[in-house]
Parts: C-alpha cells; structure tokens; sequence
C-alpha cells in the first residue's frame, strides 16, 4: 500500500516537475526577447528622438517623444524583471516542487480537493494550481490543524473546511524520498529529520517545519507590537524571517523588502541568516545593528563597540548610573528637559569666520527666545536659521560697497574678476552698480561658510546640551529612588564630559543624546519604513527601544528574545513586558510564548535549563544524544591535550564545532594553543568575520543567535564564572550546541553549575 502511494505520489511529482521545466524554458525566452527588445529600444533611441526646440509646440513633442521612450524601456525592463525573479522561483521549484498535500473539503462542495504546498505557486493554466504558496491563506490549513474541521483567515473573512487527510514528504532532486501521512500539525518524524541534520555556516528556511505556534507568528498581521519570547533554540529568529516573506507576500504592492528593516545582535548573525529571505524567493530586508545605527549618526564620534560594551567593568556607583540611563524614567526625563527648553536653558556656540566672531552665541540665544510661545523648539531653531540670514544678507549689502572689499576688487586680476562676473551680462549703468554687483559677488563667497554653518544649524552646541541635560537630572528625577546621591551622579557626568573630549560615547549615552538632538532639531524619524525587527530584544533598554519607536514612527515593531540570555542587561522578563506596554502606551501589543527548544537534543536542552533558575519554563524536543560532558583538570596544559582530542573526534564525526570563550582575549590565548598542537581552527576576532565551516573560536558575545552541531565551552572554572549575574551568560553559551556539548574549566567548576543533577552529565 505505501509503495503504491509512494509511486502514485511521485508520478504526479515527475509530471509536475516537467511542467515547471517547460515553464522554465518559457521564461528564458521572454528575458533573452526583453533583453532584444530594450537593446533595441536604446539604439533606435536617436533615430526616433524628434528635437525641436523653435517654439512651445516643438519643445512639447519632443519632451513626449522622450516620455514614449522611456515607458517602452520601462516596460520591458519590467518583463525582464518579472520573468527573471519567476525563473529563480521555479528553479527552486525544480528540485523540490513541495513538501506537503492537504485534501479538504468545502461547505457545499462534492468531493475533497488536493492541495500540494511548496515555496512559491505554481499552476499550468490560469486557475489551476498544481503548487500553491506556502503563504497563501489555504496553506495556513497545513500548519495549524490536524484532521477534521479547520478554521483559517482569507481576505473575504474566516473560512473552516473539512481536512481528511494530512501527508508530508521528504524530497531531494525531485525524488520523494520518504512519505509521512499524520493528525499532527507537522508531524515529529518529519521534524525530527529536519533536526539531524548538521548545521552550517547559513541558517535555512523552515517552511517545510514551521509549527503551529511559529505559525501564529508568521500570519499575524494586526499586533502594533508583536513581542516573541522564545526560549534558546525555538525557532523564533527563523520563524520572524519567514514572517518577513509572509508579509511581503500578503502585502505585494505596498510592502518592498527596502521598507523592512533588522536590528540584529552583530554583523556575524547578519551573515549567517543572509540566504533564508533569498531562498525563498524574496529580497534582503535592511539590516544593521544598533551600533552601527548609531554610529552612522554620529560620524564624529566613536561609539562604545559591542565588545567594549561585554568587557567594560563597572563599579556600583557606575551600574547604578547606567541602569538609570537606559531606564524608561530617564526617557521621560529627557522629555520634560526638552519642554523646559522653550523658555529657557538652550546652549549655543559663537558663529565664526576665520577666528573672528560674527554672531555671540548671547545674541543667538536671545534671537532663539524672541518669539512667542506659539513656538516650538523646531519652529524656534528654523525662525533663528531665517533671522540670522536676514542678518548676513543685511551685512552683505551693506559692506558690498565698503573700503575694504572696494580694495579687494581693484586688486584682483581677470581671472577672478571673470569667475565674479559669470554669466551675469556686463552692461551696468555706471562704475557704482557694476562695484555694487562685484561686491555682493565677492561677499557671498566670503561668507559661504557662515551662511553654510547657519543653514546646517551649527551654531548649537550639542554637546554643552547634553551636558547640561546631564547636570539637571538631580532636578528631574530623584536620584534617592535609584541609590544614587548628588556627588556620584556629578562624577559620572564628569566621565561623560571626559569622553566627548576624546571623541567617545559609550552607549547609554547615544540615545538620550541623539532623542535630545532630534527633538531640538525636530527630526521627525524615517516614515518610509513600514516593518521593523528587533531580534534579542532583552539586550536593548528601554531608551534604546523608544528611541526606535520615535525613529520608525509609521512603523509597526516585531521584537524577539529571550529573557534567559540577557547577557548585557541582565533583565528579568516581567521588567521588560512592563517596559514595552509604557514605551508602546495605546497601542495593539500581542505576546506570543515559544518554550519548546528544538535546536539541541533533549539530553543538552535538560542540561541547560537547570543552569537557570527558572529553567522549567523550557520543554525539550524528543530528539536523543549523548549526556553533555564536563571535563575538570588540573592543569591548562592537559586540558588543551584533550581539547585537541576533542576536536579531532568533532571533526571525524563530521561535526561543525565553535570553541566559546568568554573573551576575545581568551580566544586568542586559545587559537595559539591549538594552531601550535597543528589543529586547524579559525578565530572570530570581529562581528564582520564571515563565518565558516569548520571549527571556529568564538567569543561570547558574538556567539548570540547561532548554533553549531557542537560547542566547547572553555575555560568554565569559578574565576572566570564567579558572579550570579554571568548565569545567563553560561545559559546562552551551552544553549548553542546542536548534538554535543563539552565543558573545560580548570582544577574547579564554575559554582554556576551547582544546580545541575550529577544524573544530566558526565564527568571526566
């Protein structure tokens, strides 16, 4: 009976394939007849090109003989396009047509219809669909229900059907290798296939595995703010890329992927996740982290890095006041400064030419506070920008035909008197308005800077702003409530003011900083973007996430993470919850919880979650391996022999292996140790690295968001793990591995394994 179906399956599958493949051909030949076509176009261009430029008429035709030309290239442009991105489709098609097929039937219908899901439609006549979109609104049937009757969105409004059967294929080349046919949303055995898998340098996609709750995910189109916690390992990064296809899918048309923007943890993550929207069949989104945001804003300055951000040590006092930086008081206290600012306290700079003072910034300052109330800081700055204009125009007049500039003139040659008069006709009246002429000529370049300063607002201090800001908080927020005291806060603005004079900020500053710019300015934030991503949301603060919301105003915000792994804010989930309700007041917030790890076998994810203490909230996925195992020597000597032998076993086993160090500095202790056994491994010793297949040594915080078939953790032992708050650190470290985790430390563990029972690994 399976043979049978098997072999009925993969008739129809052979059949399939061959009307893709003489769609394919198709295709080919309507890009190479728009490739002829728009070559064509351009070479005739000159001969079908009528110039007249006699009269009104003329100039008329001429301009609509160019329009005519550039539609006919805009249309054939578009065909190629059009055909070119259908050909990828159907070559992704070729090798695997689908993955699924679902018999349902309608109210009011006969009989059961088949539908078969794969990555992108496909049909032979118009309404006939062999393959249909895993996106499509049908397809969401496969992913959410089992048999029986099944409810799902359309865009006429929500639809249930009857699903009488449910069957999942595993195909390679166009064969289908196994069959599965189950009451499950997708089947475990399907799963579980996917899972043995090795990994690799790029993640994939995971349309032939996406379950029901990732689903929820993907097709959610109504949340203002979607927030995604998931624990390590659920799926939820994978599912947001696919959501991303879904919702350029759904919304073909309005939505461009240059409209989608990814803050990701590190460039590294950005690379590995490169080729999902790609492969199936969609443009790269926009996407950089919030450094590299950052930084492009303030060319000026260097930002803290993110490994700087890891490394950095904190006293109490400076914990305290960074914590109240990136609080969401602060943000509100950022607020109320601002509104003080329309009467009072603006800083500015002299306006200067050549070290000579034009403009006092005492006279800016109260040009700034002439106006009425009715003005805002916005309106403030761009009638101060007019008025001082006014100024300089007045000073130009007035001195064009001054001694000096009179002096000026006589003594310039031909050449500079020529670049002066340009194409200005020379029949003045008389000597005074040709001097006139020259010498508003002249001072309008003699000013251009002044007049260039106005105009880019440079006569604001931003820094003096920020400063000030910084030393009025006491009067803003009481610092008591924080466990801070006036003299501490004063020493920390000073470490503040030490830094901008080297040129530095470190990152709680930037968007306090850059919120304060803006407002002052009144930028108004990119409206352009549609949809922004916010992947390991628990490293943000609050200041950082709302000055997002006020960058992306139009936008709606997906934010994921997971609360275990918050190795830079060390937040705890209802915080951030609470945060994200104030931040996002009045608008529609969905939670969806992922706790299901599916990335590492059952043995490695039991072993994790007791590191945590609040471990029990993440379930582990029925998939076997071996018990994680802890190796404590005595010295680092025999550790790296056996680090050695460990790695050479990873690699005859045909396992992808990252060595995790706290550091970089340790990493690269590390990577010499092994280069001089002769193991071949490479350092990632910055997130623009790509990474590669093989082993690497990575740090820690570079290691966010990837996975491996096996990780070592190295250097384990209670000084380097010693503090309570590096216990999601330790979680985030062993919750990468796949298939095998192994733990170094020397002479004694870290204390931050106490909790794991001796019965969930072994010891060498």
């Amino acid at each position: 009976m399976e043979n049978t179906t098997k072999r009925k399956e993969q008739k129809r599958m052979d059949d399939v394939i061959s009307k893709i493949k003489a769609a394919e051909e198709k295709n080919r030949r309507e890009i190479k007849k728009a490739q002829k076509d728009t070559h064509e176009i351009k070479g005739d261009f000159s001969n079908n090109l009528r110039i007249n430029t006699d009269s009104y008429a003329g100039l008329f035709e001429t301009a609509t003989t160019i329009r005519q030309q550039q539609q006919l290239l805009q249309e054939r442009e578009n065909s190629w396009k059009h055909a070119t991105q259908r050909l990828d489709i159907l070559q992704k098609l070729e090798g695997k047509p689908y993955f699924a097929r679902i018999d349902l039937q309608e109210k009011g219908e006969d009989k059961p219809e088949s539908i078969y899901i794969g990555l992108g439609s496909f049909a032979d006549r118009p309404d006939n669909f062999l393959i249909y979109d895993w996106r499509a609104p049908i397809s969401s049937v496969y992913y959410d229900g089992g048999l029986g009757n099944v409810s799902y969105e359309t865009p006429d409004g929500l639809q249930t059907v009857n699903v009488t059967l449910k069957r999942q294929f595993l195909v390679k080349d166009g064969k289908i290798k196994t069959i599965f046919d189950t009451d499950e949303v997708v089947g475990d055995q399907m799963l579980l296939d996917v899972l043995d898998d090795s990994s690799t340098s790029k993640m994939k996609s995971i349309v032939t595995t996406i379950q029901k709750e990732q689903n929820k995910i993907i097709r959610n189109t109504k949340a203002d703010l979607l927030f995604v916690q998931g624990a390590a390992g659920s799926g939820k990064t994978s599912a947001v890329l696919q959501r991303v296809a879904y919702l350029l899918y759904r919304y073909r048309g309005n939505l461009t992927s240059s409209q989608v923007i990814l803050f990701s943890p590190n460039q590294l993550f950005n690379d590995y996740i490169d080729q999902v929207l790609p492969e199936l069949g969609e443009h790269n989104m926009v996407q950089m982290t919030y450094y590299q945001y950052t930084q492009r804003r303030l060319p000026k300055l260097k930002v803290e890095t993110l490994q700087q951000r890891f490394e950095r040590k904190l006293s109490t006092s400076e914990s305290k006041i960074q914590k109240l930086k990136n609080s969401v008081v602060f943000f509100k206290a950022a607020a109320v400064y601002a509104s003080f600012l329309e009467k009072r306290g603006m800083r500015f700079r002299d306006l200067k030419l050549n070290g000579k003072i034009l403009y006092d910034h005492t006279v800016i300052e109260k040009i700034y506070y002439s106006f009425n109330e009715n003005y805002h800081l916005r309106n403030r700055l761009d009638a101060t920008k007019e008025r001082l204009l006014k100024r300089l125009n007045r000073r130009i007049e007035k001195e064009a035909t001054s001694e000096w500039v009179e002096n000026i003139l006589q003594g310039a040659d031909n050449k500079e008197l020529s670049k002066l008069y340009g194409t200005h006709p020379r029949n003045f009246e008389n000597n005074d308005e040709e001097l006139h002429f020259l010498g508003r000529r002249f001072l309008m370049q003699y000013y251009k800077k002044i007049h260039s300063d106005i105009n880019r607002s440079r006569f604001l201090n931003i820094n003096a702003q920020y400063l000030h800001f910084l030393r009025s908080v006491p009067d803003l927020i009481e610092l008591d409530k924080h466990e801070l005291i006036a003299a501490q806060w004063e020493e920390g603005v000073a470490g503040t003011l030490a830094l901008l004079k080297k040129g530095r900020m470190l990152l709680e500053d930037v968007s306090p900083y850059l919120d304060l710019y803006d407002t002052i300015t009144g930028k108004r934030g990119n409206t352009d973007i549609k949809q922004v991503f916010i992947d390991e949301i628990q490293d943000y603060t609050p200041f950082q996430i709302a000055a997002l919301q006020s960058a992306f105003p139009r936008a709606r915000f997906t934010v994921l993470g997971d609360l275990n792994q918050a190795i830079f804010t060390k937040k705890e989930s209802y915080t951030l919850l609470d945060e994200l309700r104030q931040i996002f007041a009045n608008k529609n917030i969905e939670v969806v919880q992922l706790t299901k790890s599916y990335r590492s076998t059952k043995q490695i994810t039991d072993f994790t979650k007791q590191v945590l203490l609040n471990g029990a909230a993440v379930e582990s996925f029925e998939r076997q391996g071996d018990l994680p195992v802890i190796n404590v020597g005595e010295d680092e000597k025999r550790l790296t022999v056996e680090l050695v032998a460990q790695l050479e076993q990873n690699e005859q086993d045909q396992l992808t292996t990252a060595v995790i160090c706290k550091t970089l500095a340790e990493c690269q202790i590390v990577s010499e140790k092994l280069q001089a056994a002769g193991q071949r491994a490479i350092l990632i010793k910055s997130e623009n690295q790509r990474l590669a297949s093989g082993t690497i040594v990575v740090p820690a915080f570079l290691a966010k968001g990837l996975e491996f078939d096996a990780v070592i953790m190295w250097n384990a032992d209670e000084k380097n793990y010693a503090n309570e708050d590096e216990r999601q650190l330790v979680y985030t470290i062993c919750s990468r591995a796949m298939h095998r985790l192994n733990i170094f430390a020397v002479k004694k563990l870290s204390p931050l394994f106490d909790r794991v029972s001796a019965d969930f690994y072994k010891r060498k």
